[in-house]
């Protein structure tokens, strides 16, 4: 296109500069490129070496509901407590943590949590078909499995809560089908005899490697123009003619940005629109597992144990602990051990951990549970970031997402896209 800037960088021809490689920024830089667009992705860290690297690989439709309700009120002295626990707040960082917890609180009141529950499930209800219609795109449909995952529980006094938890689900429209401990055991026999049940989810499914898929969407973007360089973005600037970022090697100019740099979004975001985020992270741990291969055909869940287990190309993967203790505290990879822990009692056989390897990632989390989606500063700035958990099953849509916002005037919308109302800046 002719509307774009130069100066001495010779990546300052841009259109749109994409700030954060993860799997959303690289997704969206994709598919506004397509559209013509002149696009470079910029990030401190090769693409999807942040969030994307290690997370759970579950396309997680089902998960229409926030990560707290007003039980964590009874809960919060546990995560103070106990250093292991499912959901951990670090008491050291709880008095930055409480102005945010504050807030989470004042959206688990039935009207904003009820607003909460139907932006994330818009969301997630478009999510499975941006992902085929995104990796169709790339001749990579194979990256997917959508053969479903399960909910177990193993004491028979959760049968009760598993069977309102259904209801929930079907209220919501989540197709959901109850199991008991007999049709558990047919599509996985090493799961062990102490489960009693579980909730199938037909319409979701995983990824075999979801550190493969941003390589893939990276190569199909490379060959569609975008350029992606490692710096790091330190601050930004609006000006007549679009955007200057100050990067460690000098700046770069382009007349719109795109921050998605996931947890570390808040500081760019204020610098342009002067717009003070209530951005916080979920430090989530995982453990691999590289000698089990053949334990489950899909991602499970542990209702009473609080962790997932997802089967990869490269093993099993073991996720799901919560801990906020703010961006810049070192990672506590005890609780990535304690996955393995967890596991025991779950399977006929225990775990094989010879080794295995433990990550701890960033992810980010906005106090409502839903994430930024939006086009601010007369179409100059763009915002893609505060996925939370669900960041790898809402990347697809959000890149369908903004890719129509950038350039509203001249793409058409996709059929069923929601719209972005619920996801807006200004909502805070």
């Amino acid at each position: 296109m002719s509307n774009y800037f130069t100066s001495s960088n010779p990546h300052d021809n841009a259109d749109i500069a994409v700030v954060g490689a993860g799997i959303i920024g690289v997704a969206c830089a994709l598919l506004l490129a397509r559209q013509g667009l002149r696009v470079v992705v910029i990030d401190q860290q090769d693409p999807g070496y942040g969030a994307s690297f290690g997370n759970a690989g579950h396309l997680a439709t089902e998960q229409v509901f926030p990560i707290a309700d007003l039980s964590i009120l009874k809960r919060l002295p546990a995560m103070l407590m106990d250093p292991m626990g499912p959901l951990r707040l670090d008491w050291k960082y709880m008095p930055r943590a409480l102005p945010w917890f504050m807030r989470l609180l004042l959206n688990l009141r039935p009207a904003p949590f009820q607003r909460t529950v139907a932006g994330i499930r818009a969301l997630n209800e478009s999510s499975l078909g941006a992902w085929h219609r995104l990796l169709e795109s790339i001749a990579r449909p194979d990256l997917l499995k959508e053969d479903g995952s399960l909910l177990v529980f193993e004491r028979p006094d959760s049968c009760q809560a598993v069977e309102a938890l259904q209801m929930r689900m079907r209220q919501q429209q989540v197709p959901v089908d109850l199991w008991q401990a007999k049709a558990v055991r047919e599509v996985a026999p090493q799961l062990s005899e102490r489960i009693q049940g579980g909730l199938f989810f037909p319409r979701t499914g995983h990824f075999l490697d979801p550190y493969r898929v941003v390589c893939e969407l990276v190569q199909a973007a490379k060959a569609s123009g975008v350029h992606f360089i490692k710096q790091q973005v330190r601050d930004g600037h609006l000006h007549e003619s679009g955007v200057s970022l100050v990067t460690g090697q000098g700046g770069l100019t382009a007349r719109q940005v795109l921050i998605a740099c996931g947890a570390h979004s808040a500081k760019l975001t204020a610098a342009l629109t002067g717009k003070k985020v209530p951005l916080d992270t979920e430090r989530g741990y995982h453990l691999m597992l590289p000698h089990e291969h053949e334990r489950l055909p899909f991602a499970v869940t542990s209702l009473e144990r609080k962790f997932i287990m997802t089967p990869m190309a490269d093993g099993l993967r073991l996720a799901g602990t919560v801990e906020f203790a703010g961006l810049d505290r070192p990672p506590t990879m005890e609780r990535a051990w304690q996955l393995h822990r967890l596991s025991k009692g779950l399977f006929s056989r225990d775990l094989n951990a010879e080794a295995a390897t433990p990550w701890m990632g960033l992810r980010p989390s906005l106090p409502d549970s839903l994430p930024i989606i939006d086009r601010v500063c007369n179409g100059k700035v763009l915002l893609a970031f505060g996925h939370q958990h669900l960041g790898l099953t809402q990347a697809a849509v959000t890149a369908e997402l903004i890719a129509q916002i950038a350039s509203p005037a001249t793409v058409a919308r996709p059929h069923g896209l929601p719209a972005i109302e619920p996801y807006r800046l200004d909502r805070f």
